[in-house]
């Protein structure tokens, strides 16, 4: 392709990437907060159970939701190696499997939703658990759930500092936006080692919310609108083969 031809495709590629990063993120407040909000008592097996039992759709939805998350994830895992390997093709490997690592334990931490599923579904070879056993089985899948999400984000902390650095040195993306993804790897660092480290930790002060949601947020609206500075994109390019 002509120069001219290679700058439009890496801005029609960084739009693709910005459409899909607000879309994971939208499927990611319906599947990890909407739902389990509406559907989880803490502490509370039983109506927990009686809640999923009378909402199957919903919960189902969320997992078909998730599957669609996680497919994304992919994609949009190889658009960023595309945007960013001019800047270090080594580190932008880095970033790309580790998010990827990411979505391949959260893809595999959703069987625990599908056996949550088998152990409601009514199924004749359940009854020799009593209702109070299974309800319990059920919240042991659920916090099952909860702790494999958090094993995905420890390699997603990785994913964050990785591009937050590239973005930094790229000279096509805006610096701040590197600083906050950097940032952002830490809260997503210690927050997924507080789950493992402290006993009955829930979640994150908002010092450490905050640059995340500012960075997954920001990004993808600039990836969108703005695009990439093509001309710094194209030098760099050319400067790394």
């Amino acid at each position: 392709m002509t120069t001219k031809e290679n700058m439009k495709s890496i801005n029609k590629t960084a739009r693709i990437a910005g459409i899909l990063y607000l879309l994971i993120t939208i499927l990611a407040i319906f599947v990890h907060f909407y739902v389990p909000s509406t559907l989880i008592v803490p502490g509370d097996a039983a109506t927990t159970a009686n809640n999923i039992i009378a909402s199957d759709g919903l919960f189902r939805m969320s997992i078909g939701t998730e599957l669609v998350l996680l497919l994304s994830e992919i994609v949009l895992s190889v658009l960023l190696y595309v945007l960013l390997k001019p800047v270090n093709k080594t580190l932008s490997l880095v970033a790309t499997v580790s998010r990827l690592a990411m979505t391949t334990i959260h893809g595999i931490n959703l069987l625990t939703h599908f056996i949550v599923s088998l152990l409601l579904s009514g199924a004749g070879y359940l009854t020799v658990f009593e209702p109070n056993q299974l309800h319990a089985l059920v919240m042991v899948f659920l916090d099952a759930y909860s702790h494999g999400f958090n094993i995905g984000i420890v390699f997603l902390s990785l994913h964050a500092f990785a591009l937050g650095y590239l973005i930094f040195k790229s000279g096509y993306f805006p610096k701040i936006l590197g600083v906050l993804f950097m940032i952002a790897a830490l809260g997503y660092l210690i927050d997924s080692f507080s789950y493992v480290l402290l006993a009955n930790y829930k979640t994150g002060p908002v010092y450490l919310a905050l640059p995340i949601a500012i960075a997954e947020i920001a990004f993808p609206l600039w990836l969108l609108i703005k695009g990439v500075n093509a001309e710094q994109w194209e030098k760099r390019a050319v400067e790394s083969a």
